[in-house]
């Protein structure tokens, strides 16, 4: 495993702000301890609990910014749906996140060719009107993302050796 180190005085500020505070500030150095580059060698160096945790991030990042066309056509559809990302944070207790991801992978199966090839800027935008099937699942992640931060939050609190040394 990858030896993440926090201060102590670190995590007590950040949970003195919120779940999302707290969750942030170990994916920062969870991240930072990869040199914000996941690869099959840093992935090889990480426990299951860090790779999810860094999946959750950029499941996250990319969904909140672009939805989950934006999250396939940027190269992370394989990261979140081909590993079993899923059945991780199913473990962890988030059932609801788990069934979302579920039906995202088999849009994801059906389109996420067309969806990764190259493309001018206009073209990516049309994605949009073109599957507009991913808009419920974009819009039920928006409206659970802080549920779901929250719940990761917690899981990181009562199992911390998961993640990170103080």
């Amino acid at each position: 495993m990858i030896e993440v180190k926090i201060a102590e005085e670190a995590l007590r500020e950040s949970a003195s702000r919120g779940m999302a505070a707290f969750f942030e500030t170990v994916l920062k150095a969870v991240n930072d301890a990869v040199g914000g580059n996941i690869t099959a060698e840093t992935m090889a160096r990480m426990n299951a609990d860090q790779i999810t945790l860094l999946a959750y991030g950029i499941l996250r990042e990319e969904v909140l910014s672009g939805g989950f066309i934006q999250l396939i056509h940027n190269g992370y559809g394989a990261f979140i749906f081909v590993n079993p990302f899923a059945k991780a944070v199913r473990a962890w207790g988030l059932e609801g996140l788990a069934g979302l991801i579920n039906k995202a992978h088999k849009l994801y199966n059906k389109f996420h060719k067309e969806l990764e090839r190259d493309l001018t800027d206009e073209e990516f935008m049309a994605l949009y009107e073109q599957y507009p099937a991913f808009d419920a699942l974009d819009d039920m992640f928006v409206d659970l993302e802080e549920r779901f931060t929250a719940q990761v939050a917690v899981y990181i609190d009562e199992h911390p050796d998961g993640f990170f040394t103080v």
